[in-house]
């Protein structure tokens, strides 16, 4: 009979860990793809009326295009990146674009870290439910708003590009003038981007339940204490 509660209350403990490693596991995967998206190519793509460089791929921090070289008599394509520096004409929205980003990794980098103190703290002998409660209302927070500008970021792209007027400009050494260009094309940062929101969105309904679990563990302790105390008097 011990053995049996002893191997059920193991395997209660193991599912509790198992259900705070994945609120770290889906945080830090939202993270990675986060950087991923942050660092993509391809926020937008544009095509040009010009024989010499057909489409521009423009990232948030650098703009990407094919050109042919004279290499030893023959003609090779090659991919010519360009850094988006002072030299371009850089839109309100675009410099938002960067700002937003740039938040949100920085917000989950954080999220990943209040998780592993949180985790840590788990896994003593006397836990401090209280630190474990704070450290996951602020993950909770933090990701929720990370997703948020993850959303706007992608979504503003996306409207202001294909649908807007930016006034994104290049450097005056571009090999292409933004007035030839004939078509933009859609890309794959917007469902990227709201892929990244959900995973984020699922990481915030983890740390919910957590926070559920842990304040209901903080009112049975509470409660104990309180009958341990009226039993001594």
């Amino acid at each position: 009979m011990n053995l049996l509660i002893h191997n059920t209350q193991r395997f209660a403990k193991m599912k509790e860990y198992i259900f705070k490693f994945t609120g770290l596991i889906c945080s830090t995967a939202a993270l990675v793809f986060e950087i991923i998206l942050a660092n993509s190519q391809c926020w937008r793509l544009w095509e040009f009326n010009n024989k010499v460089v057909q489409f521009v791929s423009i990232g948030l921090w650098k703009a990407y295009y094919t050109q042919e070289f004279n290499i030893s008599g023959s003609m090779t394509r090659m991919l010519v990146h360009t850094p988006i520096n002072s030299t371009w004409n850089k839109s309100s929205e675009f410099q938002y674009l960067q700002l937003l980003i740039a938040w949100a990794i920085l917000m989950k980098i954080l999220v990943v870290i209040f998780t592993s103190v949180a985790i840590k703290i788990s896994c003593m002998e006397d836990p401090f439910i209280e630190i474990q409660l704070f450290c996951y209302k602020m993950s909770a927070i933090t990701l929720a708003v990370s997703s948020l500008f993850t959303l706007v970021t992608v979504t503003l792209n996306h409207l202001v590009d294909i649908y807007g007027q930016t006034t994104l400009d290049f450097s005056p050494d571009f090999p292409v003038k933004k007035e030839d260009i004939i078509k933009k094309h859609s890309t794959t940062v917007l469902p990227m981007g709201v892929l990244t929101a959900t995973m984020s969105l699922f990481g915030v309904i983890l740390f919910l339940c957590e926070i559920i679990s842990l304040t209901e563990q903080s009112q049975v302790k509470a409660q104990c204490d309180s009958d341990l105390v009226e039993q001594k008097v």
